[in-house]
């Protein structure tokens, strides 16, 4: 390899338009079954209608490191990539660019209209996963699934079926959560709930036939128009008088009863509660239970109905603000409060929700919930970090049934085919034929006409069958595939769809399957800025991924965004922390142009890892070497990423870099290094290539294919992934050479202190507590001298201290540099004050800690020994330094 071909300067974009298309065409991302030990991830499918944005970079950077690492470690790395047809998203975005061509939904048949729907999924539907391999993502491409393609339709199709004929799903008229702007209902999990500023109304009703009236409050006084009852608390005495009379509903003049349940809070308002069964899902139950009228006065798209005889064709909240004037002009409005409260949102186009009685699906989900709530609290699922598993018992212990139905075209069908006008004038079928047959069966009539339910399902309800869909599970459910990919290994996501999609997938593991749909769940944060608010674009707070790459490169921006991701916890993301990561990539680069510019050209060079037992550099490096290899796979275990790319990090760029590349320079200006020294080194940065790979994919790759010649299959992307050979970890070593690091750190710091050059050679005195630290401090003489310019240096016990010198404390040994010729003894002053300072700082957190009972009497003996030697270092180091602040 000649030098003059390595670039000086590294270039991102160079390395990923080379490797990422190499990797591709040998097939190296690609998974088919054979004997070697499955390892699958299946991605968390991003819409359809989407683009990159930062939660999906930390997502998916997440997941190409553990995938990488399983490849590396001889498994059959499997990650499946697909998208979500995500219904109401994409919906949203069809009507829109249809409108843009003047076309309403309404003027379409749904045929007509599924065709622009699939022409916009074509057009835009793959550009996330384009993104993806930006980023570097390791997927399987040729699995690339998605959630309305034909295989994965039919499965959600018997997925609704079996659960019918269990008798888990059922039709009923229900209140549910009404997404006006959508036009669809919603399920629980996707409304949000967002403390707001509103207003609390109290408004006047006439007792029927006297002159009193009760004062109700209100949030929602538009719905005033839909009452049917007062209730009042049985048992409070202001109103049992009342119990049975009628009072007369504002504006519409309607008769109600008073009714008394002891639902009603004495204390909340004026303990005099308004009735409007078809519009709050508290009031219908008190409706069924007291059986009232119910009255719905709202259009789906949340203007006013005709039933509410004023205000029609006025959006709500429009009708908020003339039903208060009018109360106000009538004399009933009595006052009008400020409050804090909750109101509920949708996830999806984030309109206020409207409760609203529907004629919809639902999935019972008590039975199905038990298995998979037992399976994640005996941990047969882990979940990383483990607090996630109090959020998740707490949802499945008070799990509701699951609406599944949506009003959309864009989405599975349902596949309930109706045949009359009846309630139950229906069958469910997979397809027109056998509806046809089964419905004249149940009805005993031979001409039929069938009309399939408009509806579709709920996203989520194709999303929670995913692991076993993307395998074919449902088409082949005894498959080759299904039946070696699953159970799948990890899972990565985020909190919030904790409910949304993980539980539901265990819940749909269990059902049909018979196990669990995988067996770790990592749960990453939020990505947040600086100012802890989640990253958005209507905020503007949320850099473009693309940009970021582009930018700083794929490896620079992964780095970037692990280094602020700490295992399950929100991230506050910084662009600074992606100019580190660039910097790291500079670094490396860096260090392999100077070991190669010390390979003679024409020469052969044989990477080696058999180092030279008698060079101190070489068995500390291999011994910090394997301690990284082992505390990186111990964060890996525990899904500390962020933990495993500091190790490798302070490896690389700490010790490598700025110590061990130090030391293996040769001693005489010009000349090369040694070759079997040379080899030594480039086997340290193979391995360390190996360790990086994972996190900086590109760089890695780049330079493992420089170092030397290789064929194809000897790509580091399936190169194998070093194993800690923990007999070489050497505790003694890493002491001697932390030794040489502190005292080397304490020379430089009293040069820069004191305004000294780098070359100009001094003489240093090393005054140590016993004879065995100088027997240690003798062996390392030689790397002390090869790092600092001295003229001599000196170790005893027993040795007078020049009256002018500077000096330092390290693990109990004084430095001591005589500085009569080069001494500012105001600034060596100072600096000895400073030290004193920064040692009181020490030890007075560390006796803090210590004069804590709970500390000493809980945390594990070793240490608290380990703070009690703290303790005593920094009171000797304090004696020193005040003796020799007292000597100057």
């Amino acid at each position: 390899m000649s030098t003059s071909e390595i670039p000086k300067i590294f270039s991102p974009s160079e390395a990923e338009a080379k490797w990422y298309p190499f990797w591709e065409k040998n097939g190296f991302f690609r998974s088919v079954p054979d004997e070697r030990e499955p390892y699958a991830i299946v991605i968390p499918p991003p819409n359809v209608t989407g683009v990159l944005h930062m939660g999906h970079m930390l997502n998916n950077t997440i997941q190409d490191v553990i995938i990488r690492r399983a490849r590396m470690m001889g498994k059959n790395a499997c990650w499946v990539p697909g998208t979500d047809h995500a219904s109401i998203a994409t919906e949203a975005k069809v009507v829109a660019r249809l409108r843009e061509k003047g076309i309403k939904k309404s003027d379409l048949s749904r045929d007509e209209f599924m065709r622009h729907a699939w022409d916009w999924t074509n057009e835009y539907g793959d550009t996330i996963l384009k993104q993806l391999r930006k980023l570097g993502a390791s997927c399987d491409w040729q699995r690339t699934r998605f959630t309305l393609e034909a295989d994965l339709y039919d499965a959600v199709i018997d997925c609704f079926i079996h659960f019918y004929e269990k008798g888990q799903i059922y039709r009923g008229l229900r209140m549910v959560n009404w997404d006006p702007v959508a036009k669809t209902a919603l399920s629980d999990e996707e409304v949000i709930h967002k403390e707001v500023s509103s207003k609390l109304y109290y408004v006047k009703y006439q007792v029927k036939d006297a002159d009193a009236f009760v004062t109700i409050a209100t949030t929602r006084p538009e719905t005033i128009l839909a009452d049917t009852a007062v209730c009042v608390n049985p048992n409070d005495d202001r109103y049992t008088h009342l119990v049975g009379k009628k009072v007369i509903i504002p504006m519409v003049n309607r008769e109600v009863p008073v009714i008394a349940d002891e639902y009603v809070e004495m204390e909340f308002g004026t303990g005099c509660l308004k009735v409007t069964p078809a519009h709050d899902v508290n009031d219908n139950d008190l409706g069924i239970k007291h059986g009232l009228e119910v009255i719905d006065m709202l259009n789906d798209d949340a203007t006013l109905s005709d039933t509410a005889q004023f205000y029609i064709g006025e959006d709500r909240f429009k009708a908020r603000k003339l039903i208060i004037s009018d109360l106000e002009e009538a004399g009933l409005l009595v006052k009008v409060e400020d409050i804090k409260n909750k109101v509920g949102y949708s996830e999806r186009t984030d309109a206020v929700i409207e409760p609203k009685l529907s004629l919809q699906w639902f999935l019972k989900m008590e039975e199905t919930a038990k298995p998979a709530l037992d399976n994640v609290m005996n941990e047969t699922i882990r979940f990383f970090p483990e607090k996630f598993k109090n959020s998740y018992r707490n949802w499945m212990e008070n799990v509701h049934d699951w609406c599944i139905s949506r009003q959309l075209w864009w989405g599975h069908q349902i596949p309930a085919w109706y045949y009359g006008s009846g309630e139950n004038d229906y069958v469910i079928a997979k397809t027109e034929e056998e509806a046809l047959q089964k419905a004249k069966a149940k009805s005993g009539l031979d001409a039929i006409t069938l009309k399939q339910d408009e509806d579709v399902l709920d996203t989520w309800f194709s999303s929670w069958l995913w692991p076993i869909s993307v395998f074919d599970g449902f088409k082949n459910p005894d498959g080759e595939e299904i039946n070696y990919y699953y159970p799948t290994k990890d899972l990565v996501t985020a909190p919030e769809i904790m409910f949304f999609w993980v539980a539901r997938m265990i819940m749909a593991g269990y059902e049909f399957r018979g196990e669990k749909p995988f067996s770790n769940v990592y749960y990453h944060g939020i990505v947040r800025d600086k100012q802890r608010r989640k990253m958005s674009k209507s905020l503007g707070n949320s850099p473009d991924p693309i940009e970021l790459i582009n930018k700083f490169g794929a490896d620079g921006t992964r780095v970037g965004m692990l280094f602020s991701a700490p295992a399950g916890n929100d991230l506050m993301f910084d662009e600074a922390l992606c100019e580190q990561g660039r910097n790291f990539s500079n670094k490396i680069w860096n260090a392999f142009r100077f070991l190669s510019m010390n390979m003679e050209e024409g020469e052969t060079y044989t990477p080696s890892l058999a180092l030279d037992a008698g060079f101190l550099p070489d068995q500390w490096m291999l011994s910090r070497l394997n301690r990284t290899i082992s505390e990186m796979d111990e964060s890996f275990e525990q899904f500390r990423l962020n933990e495993a790319l500091q190790k490798i990090y302070s490896l690389v760029w700490d010790d490598f870099c700025d110590w061990y590349i130090e030391l293996i320079k040769p001693e005489t200006p010009g000349s090369k290094i040694e070759k079997a020294r040379l080899e030594r080194a480039l086997g340290l940065f193979e391995a360390l290539m190996k360790l990086l790979h994972p996190f900086t994919p590109f760089i890695s790759e780049e330079i493992w294919q420089r170092i030397q010649k290789r064929s194809t299959g000897e790509a580091l992307i399936v190169s194998a992934w070093p194993e800690a050979d923990k007999s070489l970890i050497n505790d003694d070593i890493e002491s001697r050479f932390v030794m040489v690091q502190e005292l080397v750190s304490a020379m430089r710091n009293i040069r820069a202190e004191s305004g000294l050059s780098p070359n100009l050679e001094l003489e240093v005195m090393l005054r140590v507590p016993d004879e065995e630290t100088a027997t240690q401090l003798k062996s390392v003489q030689g790397l002390i001298l090869r790092l600092q310019k001295t003229k001599s240096l000196e170790i005893g016990t027993a040795f007078e201290k020049p009256s002018q010198s500077a000096s330092a404390l390290v693990k109990g040994t004084e430095l001591i540099i005589p500085m009569a010729d080069h001494i500012d003894v105001d600034k060596e002053r100072e600096r000895i004050q400073k030290e004193i300072q920064r040692t009181e700082g020490f030890l007075k957190s560390v006796s803090g800690k210590l004069s804590n009972e709970k500390f000493v009497n809980n945390a594990p003996e070793a240490v608290v020994a380990k703070e009690r030697a703290k303790q005593a270092d920094a009171e000797a180091n304090l004696e020193k330094l005040r003796a020799a602040l007292e000597e100057l």
